[in-house]
């Protein structure tokens, strides 16, 4: 056995892996290493991603309250600036590059300027737009918030106006998607699927190009409403968030951490997947790994969010990445729930990215008291310690 101290780990998840539970406690601890997190994260930058879903425009408009009008009960907004951001699909895609990874878009947007718009951001970021097609008498899904506020003041959401597709997809524009979906596929380290039910991603699309590669490799599923249709689709992990999963299930969770179990449970039975991760708001994640392991992670950072858009698409991404660096799903979750916390401290849609996921891991690392530090904890067996750890440890010495 090597010579290496190797100090007790930091407590950050609560795991039970005996019966159902019949109330709402969360029992014993299992231990992570945070050194381990920082090793994943600094290897998302070598990933190459598939991001298979719908695009969405996220449209602000932003106005000054004027009066009130005497047409209508209603404000009237002298408008000051619009601003276009990456929703939906197109903002897991732009949580992706955020976190350094190499992203390949395969999607639809409308022949309409919103589509216009993201094709356009991603071109000035560098992304690969081949993958992003066109579809004439289709409409690219647009969620417009009006804000309303006085000078100096921040904004306040008053209204939402959402435009979608009122049309299927046209067949041809289906066959596009599945034909680069395949040859995107080949040099990909893991395929994510943002199905917000207009249509771009579904369970056929995922199933075909999953019997087209025949290696094994990751598949990460955030789908709004039509989760278990993918359950034929060889699904690695899912990400669904609470009200999802009650949804799905016709239940209430709340507290009941029984019916919590029960329902994901029963969702990962069904789709056969090797975890499922739940996303609970202030409640943190719960982590369904087989049916006797379940791990409640408590909300990392503070607990009242400024905003939640879009924080979904961030736990996508951050955990698509981290499993397919090799992260076992307990480290993978740990490195999304960080991730979510810090994206919620945004305003709007909104992204972190690598550096501030690898400082916010650092700075928990050095919070730990110096008993509790693991030291030398090799990521590969024939290389040891990398020297991200290395540096760490350094910095924690110094401490």
């Amino acid at each position: 056995m090597s010579r290496r101290r190797v100090a007790k780990k930091k407590l950050l998840a609560v795991r039970w892996t005996g019966p159902v539970l019949n109330s709402s406690r969360t029992p014993a601890a299992p231990a992570i290493d945070l050194s381990a997190l920082a090793d994943y994260v600094a290897q998302f930058s070598a990933k190459t991603i598939v991001l298979l879903g719908d695009f969405v425009a996220d449209e602000f408009q932003f106005g000054d309250i004027s009066r009130v009008s005497r047409e209508a009960p209603v404000l009237i907004l002298r408008h000051n600036h619009t601003h276009l951001v990456p929703g939906g699909g197109a903002n897991a895609a732009n949580n992706f590059a955020a976190l350094g990874a190499r992203v390949l878009p395969v999607t639809v947007v409308g022949d309409d300027a919103a589509g216009d718009k993201l094709r356009e951001y991603f071109q000035l970021i560098g992304m690969d737009v081949s993958g992003i097609f066109s579809a004439k008498n289709w409409t690219t899904p647009t969620k417009t918030r009006f804000l309303a506020g006085w000078a100096h003041t921040a904004g306040q959401q008053v209204l939402r106006v959402d435009r979608e597709p009122s049309a299927p997809l046209p067949e041809n524009i289906r066959a596009k998607l599945q034909s680069a979906l395949a040859v995107k596929l080949r040099k990909a380290d893991a395929l994510a699927v943002s199905d917000y039910g207009f249509g771009v991603a579904t369970p056929a699309l995922v199933r075909k190009a999953r019997a087209q590669r025949k290696a094994k490799f990751v598949i990460t599923l955030d789908a709004r409403r039509n989760l278990h249709g993918y359950a034929k689709s060889q699904i690695t992990s899912a990400t669904p968030n609470e009200a999802e999963v009650e949804a799905l299930h016709h239940a209430a969770i709340g507290a009941n951490v029984a019916e919590l179990q029960r329902c994901a449970q029963s969702t990962q039975g069904l789709m056969k997947l090797q975890s499922l991760l739940v996303t609970r708001g202030r409640d943190g994640m719960a982590l369904f790994e087989d049916a006797n392991r379940v791990t409640h992670i408590p909300i990392h950072g503070a607990a009242q969010a400024v905003d939640v858009t879009g924080a979904g698409d961030t736990v996508l991404a951050a955990y698509t990445l981290a499993l397919a660096c090799g992260a076992p799903p307990l480290e993978a979750a740990h490195i999304a729930n960080i991730a979510g916390g810090l994206v919620v401290m945004k305003r709007g849609t909104a992204t972190i990215s690598q550096k501030e996921l690898l400082d916010a891991i650092r700075q928990e690392i050095l919070a730990e008291p110096a008993e509790q530090r693991v030291y030398d904890a090799p990521l590969h067996p024939k290389t040891g310690a990398t020297p991200l750890r290395k540096a760490l440890r350094s910095k924690k010495d110094q401490a």
